[in-house]
């Protein structure tokens, strides 16, 4: 057997067995599982806050460490979503640009649709919206710009750019730029729609990266945001998935590539990262109208969509 395959079939068994103890019903087993599993993970936890001492950490050294990071596991990124999801990122991606037709749809036939992609190099969200909007739509006139931080992840999504049709290449373009402060060839009230997959929890400041997706939406325009979350409703899926994240993947991250470290972090940003209810709070704080809970849960929570319409005024 091929050691891929290998590494497949344990993932499946594994996502098999979570599926299973997510129908148990049997109170005292549950109780008792979701305790011992939620003390070791909070220790570990705690423990590796003090190592690293996280309130010490300025934003410039966290900017630092995350641009690190990402420079590390650029290669290998998608690898990284396959072990954190068990392979549903995929699925995740395609509900997530499924559900924003409102945005990809041209209000009037002739008006240029312009699309921004945050913290998108690799261009996974991209070359959906893409096909959504032009293969699907038939819209006439498409601009999406991918931005990332980090040169490294934008070079992979160049790369894959290659093997796009003629013109979904047509209607790309590239820009390095932090999310918490955009350059100006992205002026206010100057995009349709603006989307961040599996990025936001790693800005160092998310209210002022929300605060410019405000800026640059224009009135009407819709912010849409894919991001790792927390499971509500089923405290065995969540225990188990928290000791499968800290306990397995940065130690499959070190055999798969190299980079214990990396995927360590990675997890732990998931875990620090604002729950539901309080993102959506962030979202409308920083002038976005959202409709119903402002969120849809991705199995059970593990991953959540959030969106946000600036108003017309």
């Amino acid at each position: 057997m091929d050691p891929g395959d290998g590494i497949a079939l344990t993932f499946c068994v594994i996502f098999i067995l979570i599926l299973i103890v997510t129908w148990l019903s049997r109170k005292s087993l549950m109780n008792f599982i979701v305790a011992v599993l939620s003390r070791q993970q909070e220790r570990e936890l705690e423990q590796h806050n003090e190592d690293i001492e996280i309130g010490t950490v300025t934003e410039e050294e966290k900017t630092k460490r995350v641009a690190g990071v990402f420079s590390s596991v650029a290669e290998s990124y998608d690898k990284m979503n396959d072990l954190m999801s068990f392979g549903w990122h995929r699925v995740w991606k395609d509900q997530f640009v499924s559900g924003l037709s409102a945005g990809l749809v041209p209000t009037t036939p002739s008006s240029d649709l312009r699309l921004l992609d945050i913290a998108g190099g690799t261009g996974d969200i991209a070359f959906r919206l893409l096909r959504h909007a032009i293969d699907i739509h038939n819209h006439p006139s498409v601009h999406l710009t991918i931005s990332d931080i980090n040169p490294s992840m934008l070079a992979v999504g160049r790369s894959r750019s290659e093997s796009l049709p003629i013109s979904h290449q047509a209607a790309l373009s590239f820009l390095v730029a932090d999310a918490t402060q955009l350059p100006a060839s992205i002026p206010d009230n100057s995009v349709d729609l603006y989307t961040v997959a599996f990025g936001i929890r790693n800005f160092t400041d998310i209210p002022a990266a929300l605060r410019e997706a405000h800026r640059v939406l224009r009135p009407g325009g819709v912010f849409a945001c894919l991001e790792f979350s927390a499971v509500q409703g089923n405290p065995i899926l969540d225990a188990l998935y928290k000791r499968w994240s800290f306990s397995a993947i940065p130690l499959i991250g070190q055999v798969v590539a190299g980079d214990r470290d990396s995927y360590q972090y990675l997890v732990e940003s998931i875990e620090r990262f604002p729950k539901q209810e309080e993102f959506r709070d962030m979202i409308v704080d920083a002038g976005f109208a959202v409709s119903g809970d402002g969120y849809e849960n991705l199995t059970n929570g593990i991953a959540a969509i959030h969106k946000g319409i600036k108003p017309v005024v």
